[in-house]
């Protein structure tokens, strides 16, 4: 009877293991994400409950929100999906100086948007106890804006992996799981944008 272990189906088991592996993480990511979304939908749920029942909704003096400076800060949030798709395609043809230049610019773009909340909230005429409104805009922005923020440190942490010799060579589990945190994130304030700045 032959004990002998070929190479070659030792490898291919390897290589299975680390794809059924990073495949179970991501389902757990993903469960994750759903949970977050949980969490989003009881706040929308309560802005409209809130805003369909309250009769001086906005506070006083106040008519409505400026809308130009929150549409760009949209469009540059939204546009960074696309450039950390074109990280993942970088990394996947293993071009890590292309993987690096895009995700960078992503990081850019998250920390674009975050200084233009910074900047929406300091000229803002109400704060956090004016009203049901006040409150529930600072939560809901607020909220969403420490999810950008974690986006962006996750982005930091895999741009840092990369200069790691072969970190990548085994799977690219953190990449997409940053990825789909931040289309989350995107998709979120796509949902926010309207609730809050369109429907005034």
């Amino acid at each position: 009877m032959d004990s002998s272990i070929n190479p070659d189906e030792l490898h291919h088991s390897t290589e299975e293991h680390e794809h059924d592996e990073e495949g179970n993480k991501m389902f757990g990511f993903i469960v994750f994400l759903l949970s977050e979304s949980v969490i989003f939908l009881s706040f929308f749920a309560g802005y409209f409950i809130y805003k369909t029942t309250t009769v001086n909704w906005l506070p006083a003096e106040v008519s409505g929100l400026e809308i130009v400076a929150p549409a760009i800060n949209t469009v540059v949030l939204v546009a960074s999906s696309f450039v950390i798709y074109l990280a993942e395609v970088a990394l996947k043809r293993d071009n890590l100086q292309q993987f690096r230049l895009f995700l960078g610019a992503t990081m850019l773009m998250g920390s674009y948007f975050l200084y233009g909340q910074a900047v929406e909230w300091s000229e803002l005429e109400f704060g956090f106890t004016d009203g049901v409104f006040g409150g529930m805009f600072y939560l809901l922005t607020g909220f969403h804006g420490l999810h950008v923020f974690t986006g962006i440190l996750l982005q930091s942490i895999i741009l840092l992996r990369s200069f790691i010799p072969g970190n990548y060579d085994n799977g690219h589990y953190g990449v997409n799981a940053t990825s789909l945190f931040w289309h989350f994130v995107d998709v979120i304030w796509i949902v926010l944008f309207l609730l809050i700045y369109v429907w005034q």
